[in-house]
């Protein structure tokens, strides 16, 4: 368990790093699938230039939110703001931001964007699993002490060991690590192949991640705070509420056909 993977010189590969290429590649090969499936109209290239974009635009939204929420910190520290290999993307706001660049992206080529949305969400979940994976190696987003036989007693070197020396720790990565892998697989093995109206699969990625997130960030040790409350707890429980208040009201798990329209009218 180390975060550094390869190092030759002045050349080093991280964990953390690779994590993020894999998660990447992933979704590249998911969306480009998806587009073709949903006929959503990019082209391949088209695929390609809309994550470069929505990447970019994630990891700066996840920087951002991260230290807004450590100001004090990066106050203090301001070369350590770039410094993202030595752990601080909040997934929250690498969402807000991803999800603008989106936006932005699919307008100008005149695509709907929940449809897209939809495409986005399983690789979405999937990226998140490697990105544990990376976290795990890299000994940030930790666990509170336990005495649990699976605890984990993190490097010295690394942000988990330096905290807690010595001392068992509960993997919170792999705990959302296995909640993710979960979720892509009921995204990828059921969801996609029923018929849906733009923004269903989306919207339960959104809420099963926000339930499941909400769960595990019980048990961080490095958790963003809002004086006495968990940022990641807080904005989680508001999400998935609101994203099963929305997922009720449109009825979205059976989308209306033409002819169970008509057969209300008749009845009203």
């Amino acid at each position: 368990m180390h975060p550094i993977l390869f190092k030759y010189g002045f050349i080093e590969i991280r964990f953390y790093g690779l994590m993020y290429v894999v998660a990447i590649l992933f979704a590249t090969y998911i969306i480009k699938r998806e587009v073709v499936r949903k006929a959503i109209g990019l082209t391949a290239d088209e695929v390609v230039n809309f994550i470069t974009w929505t990447v970019i635009a994630g990891v700066v939204g996840a920087r951002i939110y991260y230290v807004l929420f450590t100001l004090d910190y990066y106050t203090a520290n301001p070369a350590e703001i770039p410094a993202i290999w030595h752990g601080g993307l909040a997934i929250h706001g690498g969402l807000i931001g991803g999800a603008a660049a989106a936006w932005v992206y699919l307008r100008r080529h005149g695509v709907a964007f929940w449809r897209m949305a939809d495409a986005v969400a399983p690789a979405l979940i999937l990226g998140q699993t490697f990105g544990r994976l990376g976290n795990f190696m890299n000994g940030d987003a930790h666990g509170r002490p336990t005495t649990m036989p699976w605890g984990v007693v993190f490097p010295p070197g690394s942000i988990a060991g330096s905290q807690f020396p010595g001392i068992p720790l509960h993997p919170t990565m792999l705990y959302e690590m296995a909640v993710n892998f979960c979720i892509f697989l009921f995204l990828w093995l059921s969801l996609r192949k029923r018929d849906h109206k733009d923004g269903f699969i989306f919207a339960a990625y959104i809420a099963l991640y926000s339930s499941g997130r909400f769960v595990v960030e019980g048990f961080r040790a490095d958790s963003l705070m809002l004086g006495p409350i968990r940022v990641a707890q807080l904005v989680s429980a508001f999400i998935a509420v609101s994203v099963a208040v929305f997922i009720i009201n449109r009825r979205l798990w059976q989308p209306q056909t033409i002819e169970a329209k008509k057969t209300r009218r008749k009845r009203s």
